[in-house]
């Protein structure tokens, strides 16, 4: 009995709300309407428990159709898809700019906001009217005319409805002429606009008309819209707060990865990063570029397991040590010998693949570690790719060592290309195909668009990619348009004055004589130093001019030299302390055959 009287009184309620404003013939032309508007809809002064059931399975079927994605743009076109043609003939979708940028939105009414166009939807019949253009900033001018019927959705938060109009309704709709001879021409009769509002805070609003000959608009079909608009202002809110979420990840991950490549002679580095549509898909994978000394080259490109921001968290870190190893101009072996123990003294027990490679322009050659990671794809001079067989190592932090290097001739026009997984991995495929499908794009690439990072846009639709990748193209030019040189020293007490000669006669070529006798100096210093302590004493001899002036000696003895506290009645002990007065900075590394030093001079 109650349940019975409790539908009667709703649907009495319902009955009467619908025949306000549809009394008359037209009224009655609404009884049925199939076709178009999908399942039979009643009419308005036919509101039974029956049809109230139908618009009850229309808006519970909203929660499915709108908000599929976290996507603004694609939420608020969802919306106007939904409403056309079930509600109306035509649906447009406003939202506050401050929205779109993540921001909360309006909570106090009586203001003006800045409003952008976001979807809009009509039938056929309705395609010659002239909303306001999707994605552009509505013109705020028209908000401020007093009589125009959207301000006050904006600005009392009231919705609006006219169920026939006039010429004088059509000047408070229509924001120009233009438009308002368009819905004359299409017919349009009915009109209602109500506003988005989630949590108290006001978002955006949506228009509806109807034209022609589809039935008066009613207070029913208001209160459809409201409770409509009430459901997608969520799904619209849940997108901002889901891309502001993504935006603080991403401006953390970028902050962490370098502002800019640096200018390294022989190379030409492109790098570029894609980040994930999901926020939880972004996390880890970083790259970096370091100019090392005499001209050499490191590059690094690491994924840390994982997502979110204890991924990039740690990316961070072991960035940051990556980064400090290879300015130490250690060998890339090494480097990662040293991240692995970084990385297990972590607290959290990351894990991730790291590859590190350097660059010599004196011989065009790289040397290549890897660290569990991906290998990397060699494009020939002729556009042929092949992946380079480097020996695998465990992933960092899994703490089994050592690294094995190899040894890779990087011919001019050809091009290394070093990524992340995620330029490659999918849902379906298995990692074989996935590399597969790599190569053969890059085999199908212009040497220009494989340059701007082409690969980027071209492994996978966006769609798809729902891991971030980090990509990094080297190319390396002619040795002949490099400044450097370098020379063979002969055994013996012979070195320093031969040394000298090379660079004095070198530096006379590149008109910098000025620094003729500082150089000398230095290199007298070098040379002896490597005759001394360097096993069968100096090897080569490299001079490289690019921003600075850079002076390298090698020799095969295992000891790094180091500045030592000379007493007034020693007789040795000072060469360091010099070149450490004269030259910008100076240092030394160990290599696969012994040791190199070097010291730089500023350029006037």
């Amino acid at each position: 009995m109650n349940g019975g009287s409790r539908a009667r009184r709703l649907t009495s309620r319902l009955a009467t709300q619908g025949t306000a404003f549809g009394q008359g013939a037209a009224a009655r032309r609404l009884r049925f309407r199939r076709g178009a508007r999908g399942p039979e809809v009643p009419a308005a002064d036919e509101f039974t428990t029956h049809s109230r059931l139908s618009w009850l399975r229309w808006l519970n079927s909203a929660g499915t159709r709108i908000g599929t994605s976290l996507d603004l743009e694609r939420t608020a076109q969802e919306l106007a898809e939904f409403c056309v043609p079930r509600l109306a003939d035509g649906a447009a979708v406003d939202l506050l700019e401050s929205v779109l940028h993540g921001e909360e939105g309006e909570r106090e009414t009586g203001g003006i906001p800045i409003m952008r166009a976001m979807a809009v939807h009509a039938i056929d019949a309705l395609a010659s009217l002239e909303p306001s253009p999707v994605g552009e900033i509505v013109d705020r001018s028209i908000y401020h005319r007093a009589t125009l019927l959207i301000s006050r959705v904006l600005q009392r938060r009231e919705s609006v409805l006219i169920s026939r109009m006039t010429e004088e309704d059509l000047a408070r709709i229509a924001p120009t002429e233009s438009a308002a001879q368009k819905m004359r021409e299409t017919g349009v009769h009915s009109y209602m606009a109500v506003p988005l509002v989630a949590r108290g805070v006001l978002l955006g609003t949506a228009d509806f008309v109807r034209a022609r000959d589809s039935p008066p608009l009613t207070p029913t079909d208001l209160t459809l819209a409201e409770q409509l608009a009430s459901k997608a202002a969520v799904f619209i809110d849940n997108a901002r707060l889901y891309g502001r979420e993504r935006e603080h990840v991403l401006s953390l991950q970028r902050s962490l990865l370098p502002r800019a490549t640096p200018h390294t002679p022989g190379l030409r580095v492109h790098t570029g990063y894609a980040p994930a549509f999901d926020a939880r898909g972004v996390g880890g994978d970083w790259y970096d570029v370091v100019a090392l000394p005499s001209g050499r080259t490191a590059l690094v490109v690491g994924d840390v397991m994982g997502h979110g921001l204890p991924a990039a968290a740690t990316m961070g870190r072991l960035r940051a040590v990556a980064r400090t190893l290879m300015t130490l101009d250690i060998a890339p072996e090494r480097v990662l010998a040293r991240l692995d123990l970084a990385t297990r003294d972590l607290e959290d027990d990351q894990v991730a693949t790291c590859l590190c490679a350097v660059y010599d322009p004196a011989d065009s050659s790289y040397t290549l570690a890897s660290a569990g990671h991906p290998p990397p794809l060699l494009v020939g001079p002729d556009g042929t790719p092949s992946y380079v067989d480097v020996p695998t190592g465990a992933p960092l932090g899994a703490g089994v060592i050592p690294y094995d290097p190899l040894r890779l001739p990087g011919p001019v026009g050809s091009r290394l290309v070093l990524y992340t997984d995620g330029l490659v991995k999918t849902r379906t495929d298995d990692v074989d195909t996935q590399l597969d499908r790599l190569r053969q794009q890059a085999a199908g690439m212009a040497p220009e668009r494989l340059d701007d990072c082409g690969l980027l846009t071209s492994a996978a639709d966006d769609d798809a990619r729902f891991d971030e990748a980090v990509l990094l193209v080297a190319a390396g030019t002619r040795t002949e348009d490099i400044d450097l040189r370098v020379w063979d020293l002969p055994a013996g007490g012979t070195a320093a004055s031969a040394a000298r000669k090379l660079v004095t006669e070198q530096l006379h070529l590149w008109d910098m004589a000025e620094l003729a006798d500082v150089t000398e100096l230095v290199v007298s210093e070098l040379v002896g130093n490597a005759l001394r302590y360097g096993g069968g004493g100096p090897g080569q001899l490299r001079l490289l001019r690019n921003e600075r002036l850079t002076v390298e000696v090698s020799d095969t003895g295992p000891d790094l030299p180091q500045i030592q506290h000379a007493d007034v009645s020693d007789e040795g002990g000072r060469g360091l302390q010099l070149i450490n007065m004269l030259c910008r900075r100076w240092g030394s590394c160990r290599t696969a055959t012994g040791k190199v030093v070097w010291a730089e001079q500023n350029i006037p």
